[in-house]
């Protein structure tokens, strides 16, 4: 990865950890918004989430998208894909 691939990575998760962080707090107070952040939160409210593991769930995308993130540029991935990921990984 070329070092401005790894800085806008960098950038984007930075991004995507406060977007979740406001998520999981219940308290988005932000008006502005990149696309894939509006994608992100247009399907995390499209998604259902146990109450009782919401908060697991939540920290177990974080850090697939960490993991995804060193990888390549981004956007990070839905949770509806980490969702769909999961449940192939469990299935197989």
């Amino acid at each position: 990865m070329q070092p401005d691939d790894l800085m806008q990575a960098e950038q984007t998760f930075h991004r995507f950890e406060r977007l979740l962080g406001a998520v999981m707090r219940g308290e988005l107070a932000r008006n502005t918004f990149q696309q894939w952040e509006v994608d992100i939160l247009a399907d995390l409210t499209a998604c259902y989430l146990d109450g009782r593991r919401r908060t697991d769930i939540l920290t177990q995308y974080r850090n697939a998208v960490s993991r995804q993130m060193r990888t390549g540029p981004g956007p990070p991935m839905k949770l509806s894909e980490f969702l769909a990921i999961r449940e192939r990984r469990r299935a197989g």
